[in-house]
């Protein structure tokens, strides 16, 4: 990688992704994309260069990456899973129509493209725990369907026109930065906020509901490593299971109590997500990941809940 291009920059990952890759490549190789209404703002905006990329408008991309002679382009274009069920259309329209403009600008500008998956992929009939890396894929949300499609499509495009793509399966992200924007696991965000602001959190899944979960450093190093991996020693491509931790509300709630003596949790549970996050795996078996490019995370719970707690009293304060 030498010149980056990230499609939705703005967004959950994209903000703190391109921060990273900047840090790692230098400012002026790493171009923020964004879509009106959507700006980069503050050290985003001020730190390197940006470009308005609309992923459903197929010449803005090439224009873009040709001004600026991308070689590897991080599309992180989508609509979460709970928004996504309630604008199927959209949700398609961005995840594999805005895909296949991605795609065929790489392939006639040979770049290689990141373009990520979700263990919203899975469905009720995949093997829940330690679920494998090659298994069984039938979602029923919205979400779900695009994320397959998008892992089926990145691989045509490798096996047919030798287009250089690559994804992880990302869990539900963490993160003291960037808001939860709509998706199934942002509980697990938004508890922590309650916590530091002195709330009795109201947890919207169940008691026992199991899901994979992982710290934000962890997801942004994991999205590099792949990108930077010796591609001779990938058998799998699109896309790879990652874990860090997996943790039903109850546990985080008694993890983030630890430190917050005084914190208190209730449940109402939200009948869609609740839905949502019955259907997907409660572990996912990443060795794969793990074998063919030394994936290892660096956060567990307790680490995570120590530097999150940390963030966000300085960031609320």
């Amino acid at each position: 990688m030498k010149h980056i291009l990230i499609i939705g920059a703005t967004g959950q990952i994209g903000s703190e992704l391109t921060m990273e890759l900047r840090k790692r490549y230098g400012n002026q190789n790493v171009v923020a994309g964004y879509i009106l209404g959507a700006e980069p703002k503050g050290e985003l905006k001020e730190s390197g260069p940006s470009a308005i990329v609309d992923v459903t408008d197929g010449a803005m991309i090439e224009s873009v990456v040709r001004e600026y002679h991308i070689d590897t382009i991080y599309n992180l274009a989508a609509l979460l899973s709970v928004v996504a069920e309630s604008k199927p259309k959209l949700a398609w329209k961005i995840g594999i129509d805005g895909l296949w403009n991605v795609l065929e600008v790489a392939r006639e500008q040979g770049c290689a493209v990141f373009t990520p998956s979700s263990i919203g992929s899975f469905g009720s009939s995949t093997p829940h725990t330690k679920t494998p890396q090659d298994t069984i894929q039938r979602p029923r949300t919205m979400y779900g369907v695009t994320k397959v499609t998008t892992e089926l499509l990145s691989d045509y495009y490798f096996n047919k026109y030798g287009v250089d793509t690559r994804a992880v399966r990302f869990p539900g992200i963490i993160s003291n930065v960037t808001p939860p924007g709509g998706g199934t696991t942002d509980y697990a965000v938004d508890i922590y906020y309650s916590a530091v602001k002195g709330e009795k959190f109201v947890c919207p899944v169940k008691e026992g509901t199991l899901m994979d979960m992982m710290y934000m450093p962890d997801a942004l190093n994991a999205a590099i490593m792949l990108m930077e991996a010796d591609p001779a020693k990938l058998i799998h491509r699109n896309a790879f299971n990652i874990a860090a931790m997996s943790f039903g509300p109850e546990t985080i709630f008694q993890a983030i109590k630890k430190h917050v003596l005084e914190f208190e949790m209730v449940y109402n549970i939200d009948p869609l997500k609740q839905r949502i996050a019955d259907s997907w795996p409660d572990s996912l078996d990443d060795t794969c990941a793990r074998n063919e490019w030394g994936w290892k995370p660096a956060y567990d719970l307790e680490s995570m809940t120590v530097d999150m707690l940390e963030k966000l009293r300085a960031k609320l304060k």
